[in-house]
């Protein structure tokens, strides 16, 4: 039965938290993740799946598949890192390289914890002999918003009857809200140079115009819905303050709880934008970074899930792991003595919303599917921080891994193997989608990622 699953994700758990551990130390950003898409392929063929690197023409996707039939279940994997976010294996700030990168959102876990969960359905469904397929989807470039909005342009996740992924957290409970979509761009200004003090009325400050379009959309946020978050920076501000600038940049990503609302929220930035232009002088342009649907998470999915989640013992952690969290937490203003360490007890299925977004959103307007969240995390850590580097390179990090791997193997068991599940879980998808129709977000202006 399922605990099949369960001794296999265990007797396979050294050469997970291997991959896991090999992807910290080497971090790439996306696009670029050539040794942990090597590592992976490669454990992936060793188990016995035919596995494809370069899936859908893009150099650093994997699709890996194991079975034959229906149903097919997609398991949605990462591994790129983020800048910045470099760390040792200690609990206080301390880069490997200044600057560098570093798996600062546990990316390294992500992905292995997938492929372990693949390992899981396989040994099950062959024991039972059950029907079935198990793909599993090497997804790039999760943090540049668009990586398996590029898989879906090419075909990707339309094979399968449900999707299933998960997340590092600090916490391990679920929610079956939604979390944000999103649409980026650059917003590039042209202007007019001049000496800024013996000309200045010769000039037409592009800075000027970056300026006042992110001033208009501080007075918009003040006419938006509450779930709507607008933020920016400045990448390009000119070359010296006694040059009018000829050429200013902002970056900006937009989100919201719906598709329909991050759109219309984008359209009125445009409009900031244009405005700015109008008002300087400027010309403008807008390089669109693609975008993200919000997640549709399935409450039939989230079910099964919930009671893999009772059947599988909850981590144990030794002295030196909750000290170590704890030295962690210590660095947060919100630590006081009674600060537990590591938040990893397992708590009722939530329908908050979570304002962070992911690309797996895609995915789920393309089948149903759900996102787990497990505890690898010290409990105060902040998101995208050295402290989610330096949890998800320790061994606690490893521990939450294998533990998803196993709620991830549970839960979709339990779908493939019980037919009115999974109609129902597809019933739900078509009821949520309202008619809809999933439209990617890549348009043919998006540039391609991948570069010599």
């Amino acid at each position: 039965m399922i605990n099949t699953a369960y001794r296999a994700i265990d007797e396979h758990a050294d050469e997970l938290e291997k991959l896991a551990l090999d992807i910290w130390d080497n971090p790439e950003m996306g696009w670029k993740e050539t040794k942990a898409v090597a590592w992976t392929a490669e454990v992936l063929k060793a188990n016995g799946f035919e596995t494809e690197v370069g899936a859908y023409g893009m150099p650093t996707a994997i699709r890996a598949v194991w079975g034959s039939g229906k149903p097919v279940v997609g398991l949605a994997a990462e591994y790129d890192c983020l800048p910045g976010l470099s760390q040792q294996h200690c609990s206080f700030h301390n880069p490997v390289v200044n600057g560098g990168d570093g798996h600062g959102c546990g990316h390294n876990l992500l992905g292995a914890g997938c492929l372990g969960a693949c390992i899981g359905l396989k040994a099950v469904l062959e024991e039972e002999k059950l029907p079935g397929t198990v793909i599993f989807y090497g997804c790039p470039a999760e943090e540049q918003l668009t990586g398996k909005g590029f898989m879906a342009k090419k075909g990707a996740f339309e094979e399968c009857d449900f999707t299933i992924t998960w997340h590092p957290s600090t916490v391990s409970h679920d929610t079956v809200g939604p979390h944000t979509g999103v649409e980026g761009a650059f917003f590039d200004f042209y202007g007019k140079t001049s000496h800024a003090a013996g000309a200045p009325h010769n000039g037409r400050s592009a800075l000027d115009a970056a300026q006042l379009m992110n001033l208009g959309v501080e007075f918009l946020r003040e006419h938006v819905t509450s779930d709507v978050r607008m933020h920016y920076i400045y990448t390009d501000g000119g070359l010296a303050p006694n040059i009018v600038p000829d050429h200013a940049q902002v970056k900006y990503f937009v989100r919201a709880l719906t598709r329909e609302a991050t759109i219309d929220a984008f359209e009125r930035v445009v409009k900031c934008a244009e405005g700015a232009a109008h008002m300087t002088e400027t010309t403008m342009k807008i390089t669109k970074l693609g975008g993200i649907y919000p997640t549709l998470q399935n409450h039939v999915i989230a079910q099964a899930v919930q009671e893999a989640r009772a059947e599988i013992p909850l981590n144990e952690y030794t002295e030196e792991e909750l000290k170590f969290a704890d030295e962690l937490n210590s660095h947060s203003s919100l630590y006081t003595p009674d600060t537990k360490p590591l938040n990893y007890e397992d708590q009722e299925l939530r329908s908050n919303n979570v304002y962070g977004s992911t690309d797996y959103g895609d995915v789920e307007h393309i089948c149903p599917g759900f996102q787990v969240n497990e505890c690898t995390t010290n409990s105060l850590a902040p998101g995208h921080s050295w402290m989610v580097t330096a949890s998800c390179g320790s061994t606690y990090g490893l521990k939450g891994m294998l533990r998803a791997a196993k709620i991830m193997a549970g839960g979709a068991y339990r779908i493939m193997a019980d037919p009115e599940r999974l109609e129902a879980a597809k019933k739900e998808f078509r009821e949520s989608m309202g008619g809809r129709v999933y439209q990617c977000p890549i348009g043919d202006d998006i540039e391609w990622p991948y570069k010599d």
